[in-house]
């Protein structure tokens, strides 16, 4: 077994009740750098409430969340962004009515403070990185266009190009190919295995073609714990697995 000082994050007997309920029970989770990590299981299993605790959205009962050494569960959320975690929910939330191109600007990391966003000029620096990302997205001949005007699965791909403008090291992505045409999930299993030569991703997911496309590894939850882990083809194999989730 590795030490924890090679795992970009390592979770260690993560536990979070309300009211008495435990939506996550002593779970842990060692993520490699570079690593595309897939968590999959049943509904109500705790999937979303681990994103949540990792970001710091909801506090943890019990337990810790180490992100590059640095302990997460003592942080605030945007002390979290800015140690570069970044998360996208399921539903996009981008600005409708600007273009993708301004999308991307004001999520360049150094507009976000007051102090930033009047500083801000429009430079070089800020222009090579929105056409880069831009380009990695799917998106270069759409800079242009207004935000509201992009099919599903374009809004979706700019909103990871708002978090991969930030350069976060770790990604965490809700369902991100819900609602997308099969073309549109090829592209972004693409996406994903282009960004984690630089980042390592967290998704969340149920289309189980989109996990086989993508995933080096996959977590199965289920009432709050690790069931299973492993290859695709090792989880999918597991009774347990087959009884709780899969066979439905």
């Amino acid at each position: 077994m590795s030490t924890s000082r090679d795992f970009i994050l390592t979770v260690e007997g993560l536990t979070v009740s309300f009211d008495g309920f435990k939506a996550v029970n002593d779970l842990s989770l060692y993520l490699e750098h570079n690593e595309i990590r897939v968590i999959i299981g049943p509904n109500g299993a705790g999937k979303t409430t681990v994103l949540d605790l990792i970001c710091g959205k909801t506090r943890a009962t019990d337990g810790a969340i180490r992100f590059k050494g640095q302990e997460l569960t003592r942080m605030k959320e945007h002390q979290i962004v800015r140690s570069g975690v970044g998360r996208k929910f399921q539903n996009p939330s981008i600005y409708d009515d600007l273009t993708v191109f301004e999308n991307l600007e004001v999520s360049y990391p150094r507009g976000r403070s007051v102090m930033g966003a009047l500083a801000f000029r429009r430079d070089q620096q800020v222009l090579d990185a929105v056409h880069e990302v831009a380009e990695t997205i799917f998106l270069a001949d759409q800079l242009d266009c207004r935000a509201d005007l992009l099919s599903h699965g374009q809004k979706q791909w700019l909103e990871i190009g708002m978090l991969l403008i930030q350069k976060p090291d770790l990604l965490m992505l809700d369902e991100p190919v819900a609602g997308m045409s099969v073309a549109e999930r090829k592209k972004t299993a693409e996406l994903l295995k282009v960004i984690t030569r630089d980042h390592t991703v967290l998704v969340i997911e149920h289309d189980m073609q989109f996990v086989g496309d993508i995933a080096d590894r996959v977590t199965v939850m289920h009432q709050g714990q690790v069931l299973s882990e492993g290859s695709l083809a090792h989880v999918k194999a597991d009774p347990k697995v087959v009884e709780v989730y899969l066979g439905h």
